[in-house]
């Protein structure tokens, strides 16, 4: 799990600076602000179309959301073991 985390802490800045330096050297008559707000932007919608993209893969590889559990879930970090230990 702390290697997803360490690729995603990496690729999300480091996508943003290279947009950023990007969009300086394509349009230099724009301003810091015009480059800074164009990378964020594209940053998100990267963000969005990968979060879209795996709740997919879930959504079809499972055939009951809430029940099922994944490869690495144990009975202690089910949603469901969760919900029935708080009522």
């Amino acid at each position: 799990m702390l290697l997803p985390l360490a690729w995603g802490s990496l690729f999300f800045p480091g996508l943003f600076v290279l947009c950023t330096w990007g969009l300086r050297r394509a349009r230099p008559a724009w301003t810091d602000n015009d480059c800074v707000l164009i990378s964020t932007r594209l940053v998100s919608s990267v963000q969005a179309v990968l979060a879209t993209g795996s709740g997919i893969i879930i959504i079809r590889s499972c055939s009951h959301v809430i029940t099922d559990r994944g490869l690495g879930e144990s009975l202690g970090t089910s949603l469901l073991a969760a919900s029935s230990r708080q009522n």
